[in-house]
């Protein structure tokens, strides 16, 4: 896929080493958060919310960017890095001014249809061509035909960069948040900026120094009217979760408790450890703290979700259940929650509750097609319910989603010989065929 021509990277390029391990992570948390974010800031840039996605690469870099049309990725390691949501919120204006500039419109329209799998797989390949020096290192990565995408990428103008960065000041002024986040946040990257400069790193070249972008938004901020606008306490509980939450999944168990101790009784750090504590298989301890959380927050749908997970993986599915299904119903709109339940459900072997399972992995993938682990849960329930077209045709979903065109063409062919002609999912076969591509592809 040629998904770089799109990619405008706000920040530092990626280590090519640690490229390699990228992967997208799924939470409905982390997204209730960054999407409470973003909203207000894309309605401020005139975008449909529902049309711009934001995606979490679990990766270490202190980085976000633009791809594959209106898509902004962001790297766990900004968030960890965060020390404020106001920091966070302008990244986002950043990415958002670089939607709303335009500055995707020689985009190939391929690059709009990619998925995000895609996407990943062809940052890991540009990441390894760029650390490299030579456009020849990632080519296995990137595909044959792609050296167009690394041309593109090293064509972004210190216009564009500093455009995008007037739109974000625009944007958080029409938002009321303070554009002190996005300044504290430039600030942080002079050095690392300036070790790549150091190296002669062209793709960095392309982009203005942080230290000119500071030294021009810090008088442009000083005018701004909400310059010392705050962030109320509740909000700063919901980022400080976030972080500890990241933490408790990302961090080896032990730097969490030593983030943690148990000496801070703060909600976020009975959190971060009884995340660190089911990582470790100390079970009883992990119920402990969430059971804790609960007595305080019956109605957290996220401490509910903990607890079922908890649970689940310590490997007794059908107590899992009830915490999941409360989260659920607490918080009907969460496909990953509503995923979670689902597996769950699979997991006891149960007919009755593999087809209500059924029913909420069908409600996971009509509000997000690219929730791959959906598909292949769905396929596992459709074939234990003995709908066997239908457990084809979401293998071959599943396949589709992950670059796995051949095995994609075979599950297709399968549905399409079991499904009644002419049906929506007959119909949805012949599609995967068409995208999977010829055999010789």
């Amino acid at each position: 896929s040629a998904c770089f021509a799109s990619m405008l990277v706000l920040l530092v390029a990626l280590n090519p080493a640690q490229s390699r391990s990228l992967s997208l992570i799924r939470d409905a948390e982390i997204e209730t958060i960054i999407g409470s974010y973003a909203a207000p800031l894309f309605e401020a840039a005139g975008l449909d919310s529902s049309s711009v996605k934001i995606k979490i690469i679990n990766g270490g870099d202190i980085n976000a960017f633009v791809a594959g049309g209106q898509r902004i990725f962001i790297f766990t390691g900004l968030l960890l890095a965060s020390e404020h949501p106001d920091e966070i919120k302008g990244v986002i204006a950043h990415e958002v001014g670089h939607i709303a500039g335009g500055h995707l419109a020689r985009l190939h329209d391929r690059l709009r249809r990619a998925n995000s799998q895609a996407i990943i797989a062809s940052l890991i390949g540009i990441a390894a061509a760029i650390g490299a020096g030579s456009s020849g290192a990632g080519a296995a990565l990137i595909g044959s035909g792609q050296q167009v995408a690394q041309r593109s990428l090293l064509q972004y103008s210190r216009t564009q960069e500093s455009a995008a960065d007037q739109a974000a000041l625009e944007y958080l002024n029409a938002t009321s948040n303070s554009p002190r986040g996005l300044l504290s946040f430039l600030d942080k990257l002079g050095d690392q900026e300036a070790l790549l400069t150091n190296r002669r790193n062209s793709y960095v070249l392309t982009h203005p120094l942080a230290r000119e972008r500071v030294a021009l938004l810090r008088k442009q901020i000083e005018k701004s009217q909400h310059r010392d606008a705050k962030t109320s306490a509740e909000n700063l509980v919901v980022f400080a979760r976030m972080k500890a939450k990241l933490s408790g999944f990302l961090n080896i168990p032990a730097k969490t408790l030593r983030l943690y101790p148990v000496s801070n009784r703060s909600q976020p750090a009975r959190y971060a450890r009884a995340i660190a504590y089911h990582r470790q298989a100390n079970f009883s301890a992990a119920l402990a703290e969430v059971g804790d959380l609960l007595i305080e927050s019956p109605n957290d749908p996220f401490f509910h979700e903990l607890h079922g997970q908890i649970l689940y993986e310590a490997g007794d599915a059908a107590r899992a259940i009830a915490p999941l299904a409360r989260a659920v119903k607490i918080l009907p709109a969460a496909p990953m929650i509503r995923f979670g339940l689902a597996q769950a459900q699979i997991a006891t072997n149960d007919p009755t509750n593999n087809r209500e399972a059924i029913d909420h992995l069908r409600a996971v993938v009509d509000t997000d097609p690219d929730a791959t682990g959906a598909w292949r849960q769905l396929a596992i329930a459709h074939g234990r319910d003995g709908q066997l077209g239908l457990s084809s045709l979401a293998s071959a979903e599943f396949s589709l989603r992950i670059g796995r065109k051949r095995d994609a063409r075979y599950h297709a062919k399968r549905a399409s010989r079991v499904l009644p002609q002419g049906s929506p999912g007959w119909l949805r076969a012949q599609d995967i065929e068409i995208a999977a591509g010829k055999k010789n592809k």
